[in-house]
């Protein structure tokens, strides 16, 4: 089983930066590929990021939804059981819970993804 916490949200202004980050318990953290979701009030859970499993033959691919490519960028310590998503040149758009999240294989889909943080509050002020 693991438990993931995030950690890194607030309030920042447009065109700010902000890094989350999740941290995982579990031996196991670097078997599972981990993504980031976020979640307006009012809207589904949508994919922002995911890095594919260390171990595996694509070790570390990172994948990204096309609304924050070249503005988000994922990262993985296993030495440390932690993910990141680095945040920049955010918009009011991003404004939004986010969750972190732990799968047998990446994926877009949140239905593939078996563990969930509890969220954090990211808001962008215009």
């Amino acid at each position: 089983q693991v438990q993931l916490v995030e950690s890194g949200g607030g309030l920042v202004q447009a065109g700010g930066s902000l890094r989350l980050s999740c941290a995982a318990s579990g031996r196991t953290f670097s078997s599972y590929a981990m993504g980031w979701f976020r979640q307006a009030p009012g809207k589904e859970r949508d994919f922002v990021a995911a890095i594919s499993q260390a171990i595996s033959w694509n070790g570390g691919r990172t994948y990204y939804a096309d609304s924050v490519k070249g503005r988000f960028t994922i990262s993985r310590d296993n030495a440390k059981n932690m993910v990141y998503l680095q945040m920049s040149s955010l918009k009011p758009e991003d404004t939004a819970v986010y969750y972190c999240a732990a799968a047998r294989a990446s994926s877009y889909s949140p239905g593939e993804y078996e563990y969930w943080g509890q969220g954090t509050q990211v808001t962008v002020s215009s």
